[in-house]
This record gives structure tokens, C-alpha cells and sequence, in this order.
């Protein structure tokens, strides 16, 4: 019995003793996170943020080339504002030539030189194509001869041959040679002239004077490239580290070349529509100047010359297009000049 009691409270004694007290660790609050902006306003703030251009947009070499191309653009603009005001002056005047035609009669001793006229302007108006024929007077031919003889000339005591003034109608219709002919057999001491001579010579002025024009284009332009290729190899040389790093990290020569052609093609187009503004202002005020000053000698002169001292249509659309290939020339000149560095490199 004694051992029976004794199991007994050994079991419970056993049943009492509980384990010790484990260090329970308190679960910390987690801390809320800031809510996450919504994908699209992610995406709107990447698009918002600018990229960093590989050349600086504005730089003291890239004033300079602005400047530089600016003037060229200039020049080039007042070259053919200059060649289209005479190309238009040259084709009035060949128009003007072709639809006149002048009759000599010379004195002949023996000869009445008014039958003689009489006889040719009514020949000369059978033939088509002719529009108006007039001799001219004595008062019309003295004024044609006081500038080099002065003034009080007596025609009936001096050789001097009378002029028959003809205007063509129709430049195909007339056949000139039979009107020379029949004129110098029918009219005694008479002579036509056409004019062929100064057509000849004004379309020989007028195809120098283009010529010129597309030289002096041509000198511009070169010199405008070599300009941008210079400026180019100074900025390949101011951001060497920066194109060199996207070369050897994989990026492609074309990437690299057009963000050149984009920051020279914005150089290009400013200095290209400068130039051209500026010539387009000096054209206005010629125009200006010379509707002014007519009536004044050197102003009748020019006028007399050139006719309207005015660029016409065709002459400012030559200035857009030459504003146009300066800065196409511009960007494409900057392009070809890294491709060939970035070769070099390779």
C-alpha cells in the first residue's frame, strides 16, 4: 500500500511540473506601405522627363556656325534674287525685240525720201503677222539724235537715214526674210533690221549672268559645308568620352550620326531662315527705294535698264528653296562627318 501511495505522488508530481516559460517574441506592426502611383502616371512622368541630348543645344561654336550659315544663306539669297531680276529684265527685253522691227531708208541723191517711205510702210503692212507700222517724224528723230549732236539740228541739210517703226502681231506668221527682201528690191536705200543681233546678245548675257549665279552658289555652298564639317569634328571632339562610351557599349553609328544631323539640321534651318528673312527685307526695300526715287536720274536710269527693279515669284520661291537645301545640307554634311570619325575609331 505504502508503494502504491508513493507511485501515486510521484505521478502527480509529475503531472504538476510544467516546462519553463518560453520568451515569446512580439510580432512588430508592419508599416504600411505609400501607395504606388497608378501605372499611367508612372508612365506619363517618364515621358515628361526630357532625354539628355548627346550634343548641347546651345554652345559658342554652335552660335558661330549659326552666324556662319546665316550669312551664307544670305548671300546665296541675294545671288538669285540678282539673277532673277535680270533673267526677267533680259526676256522682256528679247520679247520687245522680237515684236519690233526697224526699216532704214537711207538719203539717196535724186530720190524723194518721202515717196520712198510712203511706199515702204504700204508694203510692209500686206504682210501677216504685222501689227502697226509708223515712220517716224522729224521731231522724233531730232530727239533721237540731239544726246550725241545737241540740240537746233537742221535734218534737211544732214544725211540722216528715217526709221519705220513696225510691231508684230504675231512673230510666226511673218515671214521675215521675204520681208527683208521685198522691202531692200522695192524701196530704194532701204534696209531691215530684226534686231537678231541684240536677241543674240542679250540671250548670251543672260545665260552668263546664270552662270555666275550657279557659281557663286556652288562657292557659297562649299564653303558653308566645310564650315559645318569643322564645326562637326569640334563637337565629336568636345563629347569624345560620351560618343565613345555609346560606341563601345553597342550603340550603332547611325544612332550616334542622327542625333548629330538633328542638333546641326535645327542649326542649319535657324541660320537657313535668317538668311533668307534678311534678303527677303533688303528685297522689299530696293523695290521701295526705287518706286521712290523715280523720276530722278540714276532711278530712271536703272529702271531703263532693268525695268522694274523687283524680284518676282519665281525669285522668293528660289529663296525658300535655298533655305531648304541649307539645312538639309547641313544636317546631311554633320551626318556623313561622324560616320567617317566613328569608322576611324572601329
Amino acid at each position: 500500500m505504502a508503494q502504491t501511495e508513493n507511485n501515486d505522488d510521484e505521478q502527480a508530481a509529475a503531472v504538476e511540473v510544467k516546462p519553463p516559460n518560453r520568451l515569446v517574441r512580439k510580432k512588430r506592426p508592419k508599416k504600411k506601405a505609400a501607395p504606388k502611383a497608378p501605372k499611367t502616371e508612372q508612365g506619363d512622368a517618364a515621358k515628361l522627363r526630357p532625354a539628355a541630348a548627346i550634343v548641347p543645344p546651345q554652345s559658342v561654336a554652335g552660335r558661330a556656325l549659326t552666324l556662319v550659315v546665316a550669312i551664307m544663306s544670305f548671300l546665296a539669297c541675294l545671288t538669285v534674287g540678282a539673277v532673277s531680276i535680270v533673267w526677267d529684265a533680259a526676256d522682256a527685253w528679247q520679247n520687245d525685240l522680237v515684236r519690233e522691227i526697224t526699216i532704214q531708208i537711207r538719203p539717196t541723191e535724186g530720190v524723194d525720201m518721202l515717196r520712198e517711205i510712203d511706199k515702204a510702210v504700204a508694203l510692209t503692212q500686206e504682210f501677216p503677222g504685222i501689227g502697226a507700222v509708223r515712220a517716224l517724224s522729224d521731231s522724233e528723230t531730232k530727239a533721237l539724235l540731239e544726246p550725241w549732236l545737241g540740240e537746233g539740228l537742221e535734218l534737211e541739210g544732214l544725211p540722216v537715214p528715217r526709221l519705220i517703226q513696225i510691231t508684230v502681231s504675231d512673230p510666226e506668221l511673218l515671214n521675215l526674210s521675204q520681208l527683208r527682201n521685198s522691202v531692200s528690191g522695192q524701196v530704194t536705200g532701204a534696209s531691215v533690221d530684226d534686231h537678231s543681233i541684240w536677241t543674240s546678245r542679250l540671250s548670251a548675257m543672260a545665260g552668263a549672268v546664270v552662270a555666275g549665279g550657279f557659281a557663286i552658289m556652288v562657292l557659297v555652298m562649299g564653303s558653308m559645308v566645310l564650315s559645318v564639317v569643322f564645326a562637326t569634328q569640334s563637337a565629336m571632339a568636345g563629347n569624345k568620352d560620351v560618343v565613345s562610351v555609346l560606341h563601345f557599349v553597342g550603340a550603332e553609328d547611325g544612332f550616334i550620326a542622327r542625333e548629330f544631323q538633328r542638333h546641326f539640321l535645327m542649326l542649319g534651318l535657324k541660320g537657313g531662315v535668317s538668311g533668307g528673312v534678311a534678303a527677303i527685307v533688303c528685297f522689299v526695300l530696293v523695290d521701295m527705294l526705287t518706286r521712290q526715287g523715280s523720276g530722278q536720274a540714276g532711278s530712271d536710269q536703272v529702271s531703263a535698264l532693268l525695268g522694274s527693279v523687283s524680284v518676282s515669284l519665281p525669285g522668293y520661291f528660289g529663296v525658300f528653296a535655298v533655305v531648304f537645301l541649307v539645312a538639309i545640307l547641313t544636317a546631311l554634311t554633320s551626318g556623313l562627318a561622324v560616320k567617317a570619325h566613328l569608322a576611324k575609331v572601329d
